[in-house]
């Protein structure tokens, strides 16, 4: 096996990866907050973490992934005020829908997903222990802060100077009283919509609720220890989120933290970054209600380096459907056949190789597809020529095999049954589209059905289809 190399962002270095203890990675990958359908975004940093999970069981090591479900922040209770509901109502659905919506993208189940409102006793310990490390401190209203000016190296992770932190960031748009601007919140006295909606515990300082960034120290602490492997998440967490997470684990502990640290970088739709508040948001349910299948989003997540911004066009997921379908259509020639020649085992091996060397520099998962797609070809051509070799067929077979454990792409088999009824209801938009002379949504849904391998045909006694 190559050796593992990762872009660390604490360093700027892509250098060599592998767990400390030689055997088990752990790493820690901040979750959704759950008071709305994560969007297509979430799930490209969640999707690549996927594929880095299996990139590392790939080279030999196990996996203790743990990634947290934030279950009460400002959003949540605005959102629970607003229903007269506990925070609970309006968490446990999202909850369920956020695994919903990641089995249907085949991302693999993490070893623990840890609910904040589940771990306010290791919080509460955690701030304990920085109050004592004099490094935190208690307001008037009886909030705790965090005093950066008392952490050396503040801002080694995102390498902002403390003068560069300006009040007004997310860091510091806490409406408490706090002795810095710059400070941020690891505890916040409780308000009457806290109380209200189940928002607030007992304290050493009073009544209230913990901070946004304190629930990932606390958690990761618990599960992995107070130093591990690796901690992921999407770029826009680097500041605040996770320089305040280094900030109150190594002031508590006197220990580094995580020893490696990667980021995904954005999806973007027409150039804009995915975001709620832009209100360019697409979620996994559309692409269900779209008949676009989990490999298809693999797929086009995939193309992309993790490290580099991936832009959601209009066509981008088309492209990705044929590419599925390839792949899909190649692993049932590959069932089907009995037997290849020679020269099928060397462009297996020949793959296998740029496969795995790709995905070990910096998880390339671009140039993992193109190795994958380049046996696909040289793989059709050798099948074309017929042979013997039953040896050399079982040797495609397997480093296929390794190279979908990874990537996941092989598309599920879909039922008659499956295909008839989604085509009856496209068909069913089509004609309610026609009727209302809306010929640009009735062009669309032909294009679906199109995209789909389904030829339509309509004539006098109405619309019939085929498969192409």
């Amino acid at each position: 096996m190559p050796e593992f190399r990762l872009y660390n962002t604490l360093t700027r270095r892509v250098e060599p990866f592998a767990p400390v203890d030689g055997q088990t990675v752990r790493m820690y990958t901040c979750g959704p907050t759950v008071y709305n359908a994560a969007h297509l975004g979430n799930f490209r940093t969640f999707l690549f973490e996927d594929l880095l999970r299996r990139a590392f069981r790939l080279a030999g090591w196990q996996v203790e992934q743990i990634m947290n479900l934030t279950d009460v922040d400002d959003k949540i209770i605005r959102k629970a005020q607003a229903n007269s509901q506990h925070i609970l109502e309006v968490t446990e659905p999202y909850t369920e829908l956020f695994h919903k919506d990641r089995r249907y993208l085949r991302i693999e189940d993490a070893e623990r997903y840890p609910k904040a409102t589940e771990h306010i006793p290791e919080m509460i310990d955690l701030v304990e222990r920085l109050v004592a490390n004099g490094v935190a401190y208690v307001a008037e209203d009886g909030s705790v802060y965090f005093a950066i000016d008392k952490f050396a190296d503040y801002g080694k992770l995102s390498q902002l100077d403390k003068r560069e932190v300006k009040s007004g960031a997310r860091v510091a748009q806490d409406e408490y009283a706090k002795e810095n601007a710059q400070d941020f919140a690891l505890w916040k006295s409780a308000k009457p919509e806290d109380e209200a909606t189940g928002a607030a515990w007992d304290s050493p300082w009073g009544r209230g609720r913990p901070g946004w960034h304190l629930e990932c120290s606390a958690m990761a602490m618990k599960y992995l220890g107070e130093t591990f492997d690796l901690h992921a998440g999407g770029i826009d967490l680097i500041f605040p989120h996770h320089e305040d997470e280094i900030a109150q684990s190594e002031a508590a502990t006197g220990k580094q933290f995580a020893r490696c640290w990667c980021h995904g970088e954005f999806l973007l739709t027409d150039g804009a970054k995915m975001a709620k508040r832009v209100g360019n948001v697409a979620n996994v349910v559309e692409l269900r209600e779209q008949g676009i299948s989990g490999t298809v989003y693999r797929h086009f997540v995939f193309n992309a380096h993790y490290r580099k911004q991936l832009n959601l066009g209009d066509d981008s997921l088309e492209q990705s459907r044929a590419a599925v379908n390839r792949i899909g259509a190649f692993a049932r020639r590959l069932a089907e056949v009995s037997a290849g020649t020679p020269a099928l085992a060397e462009a297996a091996t020949r793959a296998e190789k740029v496969f795995l060397d790709a995905l070990f520099d910096d998880l390339n998962a671009p140039e993992a597809l193109a190795a994958l797609f380049t046996f696909i070809t040289d793989a059709n051509r050798e099948l074309d020529a017929g042979g013997t070799d039953q040896a050399a067929l079982e040797r495609a077979r397997a480093a296929f095999k390794l190279m979908d454990s990874v990537l996941d792409l092989v598309p599920e088999q879909e039922t008659d049954g499956d295909l008839a009824a989604w085509v009856e209801e496209r068909l069913a938009a089509r004609k309610a589209a026609r009727e209302r002379r809306d010929f640009a949504a009735a062009d669309a849904a032909r294009a679906e059905l199109t995209a789909r391998g389904v030829i339509i045909e309509d004539g006098p006694g109405g619309t019939r289809w085929r498969r192409g």
